[in-house]
């Protein structure tokens, strides 16, 4: 049963019967794989020369092949990790669905030794561990020193992503007059990860003000 696009007959997953007939015999092929069928065509098991189902659809084949009651090749392997062959073998892109590992994926490009495709797994796979975490995220940590009557001035300076933590008053250490002036630690933080850039990471025109005013302890 052909789609209306023109392209290849799509099989129901649950339909382990391939209980199917096909016009051009000789150009389709039946694949009985973990007791799912697929149907596909000899031009698309034929992408790669070199390949375990390339040797299989041939008429002259080297490999012996079982087959099921309606003429499918058994294939004793996994169906679900063979969708994403048999789709990258159709139209040469690697997708793979989010409940599907890529090394599972792997393990079957190498089984049927699709060389091009064992190249893009492994290429995924590095960029997926070489992949920063979202939440990678590190705290830096400013404590200042301020008056008491810098205080107000200090909160309306802080911005460019610092954040206000704690404030501590350590008494007044000195007299001017009769006029005491308490002293205080400011503490602010901020948050950088990886999407931050390195002039991010700098001390911004703000930050430098905060510098100013306060001494770091």
């Amino acid at each position: 049963m052909a789609d209306s696009s023109g392209g290849e007959p799509v099989l129901n997953k649950s339909d382990s019967s391939c209980n199917i007939s096909v016009i051009s015999s000789k150009q389709w092929v039946k694949l009985n794989v973990g007791g799912t069928c697929f149907l596909t065509t000899k031009t698309t098991l034929s992408r790669d020369p070199n390949s375990f189902l390339y040797r299989l659809c041939k008429e002259d084949s080297d490999l012996i092949s079982d087959r099921d009651e309606n003429g499918a090749y058994l294939i004793d392997r996994d169906p679900t990790y063979f969708s994403p062959i048999l789709n990258y073998l159709r139209h040469g892109k690697l997708i793979i669905n989010k409940d599907l590992e890529e090394e599972g994926v792997l393990e079957e490009a190498e089984f049927y030794n699709i060389t091009d495709l064992i190249r893009l797994v492994k290429d995924r796979i590095i960029q997926r561990d070489t992949r920063p975490l979202k939440d990678n995220k590190k705290h830096v940590y400013r404590v200042l020193q301020c008056h008491e009557d810098e205080l107000t001035q200090m909160v309306s300076t802080m911005s460019d992503g610092w954040k206000f933590e704690q404030l501590i008053n350590i008494g007044s250490q000195y007299n001017y007059g009769n006029d005491d002036h308490a002293e205080f630690l400011f503490v602010v933080s901020r948050e950088y990860g990886p999407s931050n850039n390195s002039k991010e990471t700098e001390s911004t025109d703000r930050a430098k003000v905060l510098q100013q005013m306060g001494s770091r302890m």
